[in-house]
C-alpha cells in the first residue's frame, strides 16, 4: 500500500500546479480533481469497513476536501487515507471479513489492501493520462493485484498491461477488448465449527511450495496433498482456466482460527453437470468428524448451482477412512476399478 501511495503521490504532487478541474480523467467521467478525491474516498471506506468490522453495507460516511484545498491539498489527504487503510490492515486479523459488494460480499484484510491498491493504481493512471504524463507502477505491484483479485484472468507477458487490459483501459495481443469488469474476492463458506476459506493464485503459489499460503495451519500442515491441490490450483490460473469458485478451499477452525486441511474441485463441472471433489486433513485433525462437516457444506452448495447436477469422489480402494467420510456425508459408491472405488451426491430428485 505504502509503495503505490508513494508512487502516485510523487507523480500528482509534481504536477500540483496545473488545472485538474478542466481536465477529463482519461476514459472516466469525472474530471482528474474529481478522481483524485474519489481515490481519498474510497481508501478511507476501506479503512472504515476493516476498522468498523462492517459485515452487511457500508458505513455511512463519506469524506469531503475542505473549501480552498488546492491539488497539493488533494494529494496530501489521498496519502492520508491511504495511510489509514495501511494502518486498518496491519492491525485487522487475518479472519476477520467486512462488507464488500463484489462478489461475493465480503473481502478480508488482503481483500482490502488489494482493492486499496489498484484503486490508486488505476486512478493515478487515468489522471496521468489525461494531464498526458507517463506512468508505470512496480510491477510486484501489479502481480500482487492480478493474483488476489483477478484469479480468473490469465496472466499475460507484464503485469501493469495485464492489469490495464483486465480493466478495459488497454489492449493485450490475441485477447478481446474487455468491456465490462469486476474484481474478485475469495469466497468463503462457513459450517458449525469452521471457515472454508477460497485460495487465491497468490496462496495457492505459497502453498504449493514451501510457504503457509498466509494460514496458520496446526502441527504436520500442510500435508503433501494440500502442496499438490494447490500447484494444480496455480497451474490453471497460469493457463487462464482457472475459475475460483471451482477451485480449493482451505478449512480453518473458527475456535482458535488454525488450518486443518483442504478440500476443494478439480475443475468446473462439465457438460454433464458432474464435477469431482477432494480433499485431505492433517493427521492431528482426523477422527473429529472435520471433513464430513466440510464435504456435506462444499457438496450442498455445489449442488445448488444450476450448472451441477452431481458431485463425484475418487477414492483409493484401501482408504477406508475417507470412504467413511464420503458415507456419512450422504455420497454412494457407483464403481469401481482395481485401484479406486467412485462415489457420487446428487442433487435431490435426480436418478
Amino acid at each position: 500500500m505504502e509503495q503505490a501511495l508513494d508512487e502516485c503521490a510523487g507523480l500528482l504532487g509534481s504536477v500540483a500546479d496545473r488545472d485538474w478541474e478542466g481536465v477529463r480523467a482519461a476514459r472516466l467521467d469525472w474530471n482528474c480533481r474529481e478522481t483524485a478525491v474519489h481515490i481519498a474516498g474510497v481508501l478511507i471506506a476501506y479503512a472504515g469497513q476493516l476498522a468498523g468490522r462492517e459485515p452487511e453495507g457500508w458505513t455511512p460516511f463519506e469524506i469531503s476536501l475542505d473549501e480552498g484545498t488546492d491539488n497539493a491539498g488533494a494529494v496530501q489527504v489521498i496519502r492520508t487515507t491511504g495511510a489509514l487503510l495501511a494502518a486498518a490492515v496491519r492491525t485487522t486479523p487475518r479472519d476477520v471479513r467486512a462488507f464488500h459488494p463484489y462478489p461475493f460480499r465480503s473481502a478480508n484484510r488482503e481483500g482490502f489492501a488489494a482493492m486499496g491498491v489498484i484503486e490508486v493504481l488505476l486512478h493515478t493512471h487515468d489522471i496521468a493520462e489525461g494531464l498526458g504524463l507517463s506512468y508505470e507502477p512496480a510491477p510486484e505491484l501489479c502481480d500482487f493485484v492480478l493474483t488476489r483479485l483477478f484469479p480468473h484472468v490469465q496472466p499475460g507477458p507484464t503485469p501493469w498491461p495485464t492489469l490495464l487490459w483486465a480493466t478495459g483501459r488497454g489492449e493485450l495481443p490475441g485477447r478481446a477488448p474487455v468491456t465490462e469488469w469486476r474484481w474478485n474476492n475469495n469466497l468463503v463458506i462457513g459450517t458449525e465449527r469452521l471457515t472454508l476459506e477460497g485460495v487465491t493464485p497468490a496462496a495457492a503459489t505459497d502453498l504449493s511450495t514451501v510457504g503457509d499460503g498466509g494460514f496458520e495451519w496446526i502441527e504436520g500442515g500442510p500435508v503433501d496433498g494440500t502442496r499438490v491441490g494447490a500447484g494444480l490450483v496455480y497451474k490453471q490460473y497460469e493457463d487462464g482456466i482457472h475459475r475460483p469458485e471451482w477451485g480449493m478451499y482451505v478449512l480453518v477452525r473458527r475456535e482458535d482460527g488454525r488450518a486443518l486441511g483442504a478440500m476443494g474441485f478439480h475443475g468446473v463441472p462439465d457438460e454433464a453437470g458432474r464435477v469431482e471433489i477432494g480433499y485431505d486433513l492433517v493427521e492431528g485433525a482426523r477422527g473429529h468428524g472435520y471433513a464430513t462437516e466440510a464435504l456435506r457444506t462444499l457438496s450442498s452448495w455445489a449442488l445448488k448451482r444450476d450448472e451441477v447436477r452431481t458431485v463425484v469422489a475418487n477414492v483409493e480402494r484401501g482408504n477406508l477412512p475417507s470412504q467413511n467420510v464420503l458415507a456419512r456425508a450422504g455420497f454412494t459408491q457407483v464403481a469401481e476399478d482395481p485401484g479406486h472405488l467412485v462415489y457420487e451426491l446428487r442433487e435431490p430428485g435426480e436418478g
